[in-house]
């Protein structure tokens, strides 16, 4: 800290490429011109877009084991259910039975729906079976005799009872029904891949609207219904935008008093976000439920960065400079610290690739692109347009006046901060909020909270559907699928059997879990109905020939075509963190102490497997992200400054934020997820903003034999006044996403609030306190 900054990018030459931007206005504001019209088109066209892989960390085990045999587990995958409920009594009338029956043709028909695997009451391959005296008896659940009458529907009832789909596809209560339908990652119309935003208004148009009425009521859930509802609510983005940009006009034009000015540089943050979005489109990239908010960062970074820059035109002007001298002289200025923080901010937001999820990926491109717009649009294109326009005299008078007066008490207390008496008080505060930090943040938990979809409220037609369901039937739908291998033909072996048949046992000890399925189930009631019934039969028998007799019987999905795979289903009564953990841990390790080459038992397929899968590659994840995101900041700020006093100043209030945000997330129960965990990397990287700001501000102070106190004092009415600004400014923006319907929005909306506040209160009291300790020169009165 006690040498002049060797900047990053001095080699560069700010004078020459300041001569030379400058020089050249008219042709470099025609060409950002003739680039917005162009990306502008490109940005009307681009859609939102959603994968069901793209969710999900495809190089994990778990999923790679998964995408390995999909094909071999048709309908324990990505699956939509349509539950038809009678609300005036049972399903067992002839016009409750004729409208599921239509409502199970149309899901039949929509264009993405595996057909092949669909299962009803109303589907030929849902049969009952029973023991006679000649042996076993059964047919389709519904029969090609069915004609509506009173005879017909107590047959269907009692085919019903003895099909054993009571409390899975029939309520325990017989007053609703489920249509299960799997889907397929593409269209068969269009070859593309499946549009879930299509697909779910499809179910909602051509299932929801149409049948819903006073007799009959509709509830769906599954994945693509979820995008399709985050899609819908996250459309609000743009009211959220619309207001973020309103509120920032506003409050520019009280800080900067010059409308002109503020035009301008909100014009330069839409040009940002325009250019972004048709940057995405041209690359054949669209905007998923999770990525859709990072235009509005976009936005806010590029407010913050024009903030600084017209608060050093003003001041340049006030100097007596003219409008393109000012603007010259203020990019000179401003040109290097702005890039630091800039490179810090996109490099710190690709750090997120090295989560291996789509979404996250695309999350971090997206941010990058973003943050790379900005240093065209706003740190270049912006003192060139202001070169033009130039500033109001009610923008010079403001800060004459706020300059020459004599009165600033709150910036005479605030630079107090640098003396070591009172600076030791802020540190001693911010060490026991780290202390707190780090005892509370310990409560942090990995994955959901939440029941149902926790990406959307509690109260949301999403949620209370699958609550429904939850209520009114045996089988969750958190399901966990564990694939048992084998050599081909030996799926029905006594051994295999017998070996999965100790893992459900095990399994169903365990807490949170409901109830487990395989073959190894419907072979018992086989063998116990080919012996008149008799429950001392209900067991597995050594005899191969009589196990492979019954488990031939087994209905579809239960083994594979060459009999080598047999998934065993798990039900759980949620999808926590904690019951995944405890479920998995116990079945790895039954598989190391009984797994042979001979017999796998690989997991996990099913809605609870894969998100299994996605809680361990956070867990992991977000500790990298961190040391990456950390680590690259460290090495700019040093880079920049060359002082390691200064970047300690600089990373320690951003360090001391992001525990805090663990801690706060802790506290609410907000788990650390797919939404969630890019929050902090987008935390650090606009933060480091106002650090590195204030600190290049103060360092030019000092290198002009200012004191350090005076040279803070001086920071403070100048860079520290915008941070304080901007940090407030960008604060209630985000802040309005806390009434949006998308739950994971109000949480990121809560998070970035605390984010933006803390490090603006990080920057401009712990970072000054820290110099007072680092700093050597000696400090004058």
């Amino acid at each position: 800290m006690e040498t002049k900054p060797r900047r990053l990018v001095s080699r560069l030459g700010e004078a020459f490429i300041e001569k030379t931007l400058f020089g050249r206005r008219a042709i470099i504001v025609s060409l950002f011109l003739l680039t917005t019209l162009w990306l502008g088109f490109q940005a009307v066209q681009i859609k939102p877009d959603a994968s069901f892989e793209k969710m999900i960390p495809t190089f994990h085990p778990y999923i790679e084991n998964f995408l390995a045999h999909k094909d071999e587990l048709k309908g324990l995958g990505n699956a939509v259910r349509v539950v038809v409920e009678n609300p005036n009594g049972e399903i067992y009338t002839t016009d409750f039975l004729d409208t599921l029956k239509q409502i199970h043709e149309e899901v039949f028909y929509i264009p993405g729906v595996d057909r092949t695997a669909m299962l009803s009451i109303w589907s030929a391959s849902v049969r009952w079976t029973e023991v006679t005296e000649d042996g076993f008896a059964g047919g389709p659940v519904i029969p090609d005799t069915y004609d509506g009458s009173a005879v017909s529907i107590e047959q269907l009832r009692a085919n019903v009872l003895k099909s054993g789909k009571v409390g899975t596809l029939v309520a325990n209560n017989f007053k609703s029904a489920i249509i299960y339908a799997p889907l397929m990652e593409f269209d068969p119309d269009t070859g593309e891949a499946l549009d879930y935003k299509l697909f779910s208004d499809r179910l909602e148009k051509r299932i929801r609207d149409k049948y819903q009425s006073d007799k009959v009521i509709i509830h769906i859930t599954g994945f693509a219904k979820v995008v399709g509802d985050l899609i819908d609510g996250v459309t609000q983005v743009a009211l959220f935008f619309a207001i973020a940009v309103v509120f920032s006009l506003l409050m520019l034009v009280f800080y900067t008093r010059c409308l002109r000015s503020t035009l301008i540089i909100l014009s330069c943050s839409i040009m940002a976000v325009v250019w972004q979005l048709g940057i995405l489109h041209s690359m054949g990239l669209g905007l998923d439920p999770y990525s859709m908010l990072v235009p509005f960062l976009v936005f806010a970074i590029g407010v913050s960065h024009s903030v600084q820059i017209f608060n050093g035109i003003v001041h340049e002007v006030a100097k007596g400079a003219d409008g393109l001298t000012a603007s010259r002289n203020a990019f000179r200025t401003l040109y290097v610290p702005g890039l630091t923080a800039l490179i810090s901010d996109g490099i710190g937001f690709a750090t997120l690739m090295v989560i291996e999820i789509g979404v996250i990926q695309e999350l971090a491109l997206t941010a990058s692109i973003g943050v790379a717009v900005i240093i065209l649009t706003n740190l270049i294109l912006l003192p060139i347009l202001i070169s033009y326009s130039g500033v109001s005299p009610r923008a010079i008078k403001k800060l004459v006046d706020e300059e020459e007066g004599h009165s600033h008490p709150f910036w005479h207390f605030m630079a107090n901060f640098t003396q070591r008496r009172r600076a030791a008080i802020v540190l001693l505060v911010g060490a026991g909020l780290f202390v707190v930090g780090f005892t509370q943040s310990g409560d942090l938990k990995i994955g959901d909270l939440d029941p149902g979809a926790p990406e959307l409220r509690p109260d949301s037609r999403y949620n209370l559907d699958n609550q429904f369901i939850t209520e009114n039937y045996s089988t969750s739908t958190d399901i966990l699928v564990v694939m048992v291998k084998t050599t081909a033909d030996q799926c029905s072996a006594y051994e295999t059997l017998d070996t999965l048949d100790s893992l459900q046992w095990q399994l169903e000890g365990v807490p949170g879990v409901q109830s487990t399925y395989s073959l190894v189930n419907f072979t018992k009631i086989a063998l116990s109905g080919m012996n008149e019934g008799s429950l001392k039969w209900n067991a597995l028998n050594r005899n191969q020939q009589l196990l492979n007799a019954a488990s031939v019987q087994a209905p579809p999905g239960s083994f594979n075509s060459n009999c080598s795979l047999a998934p065993l289903i798990v039900f759980l009564n949620d999808h926590k963190a904690s019951t995944l953990t405890e479920v998995t841990g116990e079945i790895e390790r039954f598989a190391a102490e009984n797994g042979t080459d001979e017999l796998q038992f690989l997991l996990a397929a099913g809605s609870a497997g894969i998100e299994a899968a996605t809680n361990k590659v956070i867990e992991t994840a977000q500790y990298k992200m961190l040391a990456w995101v950390y680590g690259v900041v460290f090495i700019l700020c040093w880079l920049s400054f060359r002082s390691l006093r200064t970047v300690i100043c600089i990373l320690l209030p951003l360090s001391l934020t992001s525990l805090l945000c663990q801690t706060l997330m802790a506290q609410i129960g907000i788990g650390v997820k797919v939404a969630t965990l890019p929050v902090i990397a987008l935390g650090v990287g606009i933060g480091v903003d106002y650090g590195i700001y204030i600190y290049s501000k103060m360092q030019g102070y000092l290198d002009q034999g200012l004191g350090l106190e005076e040279a803070y004092f001086n920071t403070l009415k100048t860079t520290g006044k915008a941070v304080g600004f901007t940090g407030i400014t960008l604060a209630i923006g985000v802040g309005t996403w806390t009434f949006s319907p998308i739950k994971f929005q109000a949480d990121m909306g809560i998070l970035l609030t605390f984010m933006f506040i803390w490090n603006m209160v990080g920057a401009l009291t712990l970072l000054p306190a820290l110099a007072a300790f680092l700093h050597r020169r000696p400090k004058t009165a």
